[in-house]
C-alpha cells in the first residue's frame, strides 16, 4: 500500500493522488485529508502507518517534509515531489486565515504550528530510501536547495514545470520500480 501525503492548503484528493489511484489501483492508495496542526498530522499519519501495510510514502511539498520525518522514523522508502525542506520558514507568512485549494474551506495557520514544524526537522537522512522529483521552475521552493540536500539520493530534475508537478503521470512507472 502507498501513503500519499498532500501539501499545505491541499487535500488528499487531487491530481497527484488521482493519478496514483489510476496507476496503482484505488485500494492501493491511502490519501487522507490531514489535520492542520503538524503535530496532529504526524500523529495521524503515524497511526495510519502502524495500522496499514505501507510499503511506500509519497509526499508533495509540505507532505514531502512530513514524508522525510516518517520515512526515517519507520524505515520506509519515500518519493518526494518538490518537497519543502524548511516549511517553518516558507509557511511563516501564512500565519492567519487561509483557504484550501481543493474545497475553499477556511482554516487558521497558527504561530505554534511553526514551532511544531521545527520539532519535526530531520537533519540527516538515509539517502538510499529516497526518490526525489523536482521541477526547476517551482515558483514556491528553490529546487537547488533540495538538490544539494539530497546529493547521493535518486534525484530527477525536470527543467521547467511548476510547484504543482502537474505531469506526475510521466513518473508513475519510475515510482513503481522504486518501491522494490
Amino acid at each position: 500500500m502507498i501513503l500519499y501525503i498532500h501539501g499545505f492548503k491541499s487535500c488528499g484528493k487531487g491530481n497527484k493522488s488521482d493519478a496514483l489511484r489510476r496507476y496503482f489501483g484505488e485500494k492501493k492508495i491511502l490519501a487522507p485529508n490531514l489535520p492542520v496542526s503538524p503535530k496532529e498530522a504526524i500523529d495521524f499519519l503515524s497511526n495510519m502507518i502502524n495500522q496499514n501495510d505501507i510499503e511506500l510514502i509519497v509526499g508533495s511539498s509540505l507532505g514531502g517534509f512530513y514524508a522525510i520525518y516518517l520515512a526515517e522514523k519507520f524505515d520506509k522508502k519515500a518519493v518526494l515531489i518538490n518537497p519543502s525542506l524548511k516549511p517553518y520558514i516558507t509557511l511563516y507568512p501564512y500565519i492567519g486565515k487561509n483557504s484550501k485549494f481543493c474545497d475553499g474551506m477556511e482554516f487558521f495557520w497558527k504561530e505554534e504550528y511553526i514551532k511544531e514544524l521545527i520539532n519535526l526537522k530531520v537533519d540527516k537522512v538515509n539517502l538510499s530510501r529516497y526518490l526525489v522529483l523536482l521541477h526547476s521552475k517551482d515558483e514556491i521552493l528553490n529546487y537547488q536547495e533540495t538538490l544539494n540536500f539530497f546529493i547521493g539520493a535518486k534525484v530527477v530534475v525536470e527543467y521547467g514545470g511548476n510547484h504543482r508537478f502537474e505531469n506526475i503521470e510521466d513518473y508513475l512507472c519510475m515510482i513503481d520500480r522504486f518501491r522494490y
